[in-house]
């Protein structure tokens, strides 16, 4: 399949100063739909600190696409089942600029909806949270 994460596509739809930030939804509908299927879950054997990367989950073998960056150390979510997958090696600096200030999504938050991301993408995200920071460059190694 193709790669789920395009340049200048892909934004950080839910971050919060200290503790975390969001990706993982394409911005293009199409390419998203792609990737609806849940992940089975992995058991924690690394915590949640500071730089490490996090697939996000409703409940038990949820997970999608939507990974979060650790901006802070999250230890807390080791015993919610939260299993981090891998580390920023080298960029924490630019994690910790990516724009906070939607805080959580909606309901609970000013934030984007994330059905909203699902079914309109980067049309909804530009017109309605265009502060909203993304990729323009990533290496996964």
């Amino acid at each position: 399949p193709q790669n789920i994460f395009s340049p200048h596509s892909d934004r950080f739809h839910s971050c919060h100063k200290n503790r975390s930030c969001q990706f993982g939804i394409n911005g293009d509908p199409t390419k998203q739909a792609l990737w609806r299927s849940s992940i089975k879950d992995d058991s924690v054997k690394v915590s949640n600190k500071r730089g490490t990367l996090t697939f996000a989950t409703a409940g038990p073998n949820t997970r999608t696409t939507q990974i979060f960056i650790n901006t802070g150390n999250n230890v807390f979510l080791d015993k919610q089942g939260f299993s981090p997958i891998g580390e920023v090696v080298e960029g924490m600096d630019i994690a910790d600029k990516l724009y906070s200030g939607y805080g959580e999504g909606a309901p609970s938050g000013k934030g984007p909806n994330q059905g909203l991301i699902q079914a309109k993408g980067n049309e909804y995200l530009e017109k309605a949270f265009p502060k909203l920071s993304y990729f323009s460059k990533a290496k996964f190694i």
